[in-house]
């Protein structure tokens, strides 16, 4: 057994990259009334990296521009503030781990698993009268300590991965077998030491929890959105499993079949566009 400690992660979580102080004021402007498009669109446009993968984004066949979107106010402009945002704290996430080493850790499935539960979660806010885009990074976060664990303590990951190989077990009970915490709190960590909002780091904190008792609607629709993702099976991950789920979380979410079939249709379009942050 790998134990690792919870003061572990935390330490480590040290080593890793801050998010650009304009994606937090990005973040921090979701369901701001008040919003200073002008001024964030400014803050995007001086961080290059960013600015040059939302810009890819946008110019992608996807969403069809006649003409090609050269600055961030164009791209607002013609997609809106919202689909920017959106991209943008999207393209921020993955290249803070851009940089790290994975090994025999396969990224690829991972972003497209956590690509997938944003959208779903993003599709099942409206039908619960939430706030689309918190449900959308929330759902692009909920696995983010997975992560943690693969860049800061390799060799440890590597065994879990090859237990649950071993065992052909879940994720998480692989997890607690070999490191003694999982995922789940490495996210909790991250998404603290981020200073991401409570109702975020809540629903990262819950989105395995054996019960919906008690949980904030972000939390329960994440933790649908999560199994719904794993279900389309758009990460690819040909050991992909779906959780199981506590009972009664779709009837909380009061969404009857027909609902769901919306949800599942609409997320797999969306994706489409969505994923293209992968290949920017």
């Amino acid at each position: 057994m790998n134990t690792i400690l919870p003061d572990e992660i935390l330490q480590h979580i040290h080593n890793l990259p801050s998010l650009p102080t304009v994606v937090m004021e990005l973040l921090a402007s979701i369901g701001q009334d008040d919003v200073n498009i002008d001024a964030l669109a400014q803050k995007i446009a001086q961080d290059q990296a960013l600015t040059a993968r939302t810009l890819r984004l946008a110019n992608s066949s996807f969403y069809g521009m006649a003409n090609q979107v050269t600055t961030i106010q164009e791209a607002i402009l013609i997609l809106g503030f919202r689909t920017v945002r959106s991209l943008a704290t999207t393209a921020a996430l993955i290249g803070a781990f851009a940089g790290s080493p994975h090994s025999s850790f396969n990224v690829t499935p991972f972003w497209r698993h956590a690509i997938a539960a944003a959208v779903c979660a993003r599709e099942l806010a409206v039908h619960v009268h939430l706030n689309p885009e918190h449900a959308y990074t929330a759902g692009l976060l909920h696995d983010i300590g997975r992560l943690v664990l693969v860049t800061q303590f390799q060799p440890h990951y590597e065994a879990t991965m090859a237990h649950r190989a071993q065992l052909d077990c879940s994720l998480l009970d692989a997890e607690h077998a070999v490191l003694g915490v999982d995922h789940v709190l490495a996210g909790q960590l991250l998404t603290r030491h981020w200073k991401f909002p409570e109702a975020m780091q809540q629903a990262v904190a819950s989105h395995h929890a054996l019960t919906i008792h008690g949980l904030p609607s972000l939390s329960v629709v994440v933790m649908a959105a999560d199994a719904i993702a794993h279900a389309l099976d758009l990460s690819m991950d040909h050991d992909d499993l779906v959780p199981s789920v506590p009972t009664g979380l779709w009837k909380q979410l009061g969404l009857d079949e027909k609902a769901l079939q919306e949800v599942f249709e609409n997320a797999e379009k969306q994706f489409a566009g969505a994923n293209l942050v992968l290949n920017t």
